[in-house]
């Protein structure tokens, strides 16, 4: 049997102008220009099921940490067709704050976290600033709440989480970091988040400055490769290329929610 193919979607919810050197660990003064970051969910759908990868942060996290919000995660849904409330499944890639907020969107999903993400972001790390600043402390209770609910599925490495829907830890940004690779008409799609931010870090093997070990890092960028094949289709976390790479859902959200099972323009 073959598995089932999917429409794969990334919503824009937020963005931060930065300096290009900013993004990179081996950055210069001579790395001019702006490399501002976008902020986006992903949808994961078919006729049977739709899946959603991470879920963004507030205004109030996004007024403390100065980051805009364009369109609330919730606005995006709705102008995709997507009703939270019957969302079933929600895979975290990570728990840094801009991946794992907006509690209670979701209130019938299961939660899909891979268990070393879990240990490291309640564990002896988080009393580091240097690795704790990227967590908010309220998103991780939430999801420790959830636990406890038993609305959290674990992962310990790859895994499936529906057929044609596959789960893979990398490591590296964080300590368990875990990447998304799809089946769809357009061949496999690997939804990156920050395995790597932008392009340019699985392209040109770079890092950007939130690691927690750059070796699982920099051999994670081969990892992506071999679960995209021959087509390269890795979707990376914060790029806004994304835009100008793969055509708009609708005319109605130009700039704001492309098909990323499309041919890329």
């Amino acid at each position: 049997m073959t598995a089932p193919l999917y429409e794969v979607l990334a919503i824009k919810y937020a963005e931060l102008p930065r300096e290009a050197r900013l993004n990179f660990i081996d950055g210069d003064a001579h790395e001019t220009g702006q490399m501002p970051l976008d902020y986006f969910v992903w949808v994961v759908r078919n006729q049977e099921r739709t899946i959603v990868v991470d879920t963004g942060f507030t205004e109030a996290v996004a007024k403390k940490r100065k980051r805009k919000i364009t369109n609330p995660v919730a606005k995006g849904l709705d102008a995709a067709g997507i009703d939270a409330k019957d969302v079933q499944d929600v895979v975290i890639t990570h728990l840094h704050y801009d991946h794992c907020g907006n509690d209670g969107l979701f209130p019938n999903a299961r939660y899909h976290v891979q268990d070393d993400e879990m240990a490291y972001a309640t564990g002896r790390h988080m009393g580091r600033p240097a690795l704790a600043h990227a967590f908010d402390a309220d998103y991780v209770a939430e999801m420790l709440k959830r636990v406890y609910a038993g609305r959290v599925e674990f992962h310990d490495g790859d895994d499936t989480l529906a057929p044609g829907v596959t789960l893979h830890r990398l490591g590296g940004h964080t300590m368990g970091l875990q990447v998304v690779r799809v089946e769809t008409a357009a061949g496999p799609i690997v939804l990156a988040s920050d395995a790597s931010h932008f392009y340019a870090h699985f392209e040109k093997k770079r890092v950007f400055p939130v690691v927690y070990n750059i070796g699982d890092l920099l051999q994670g960028y081969e990892t992506l490769l071999k679960l995209a094949g021959p087509g390269r289709r890795i979707i990376p976390g914060h790029d806004p290329l994304v835009f100008k790479r793969f055509p708009a859902a609708s005319k109605k959200t130009a700039g704001w929610i492309v098909r990323l099972d499309r041919d890329p323009r």
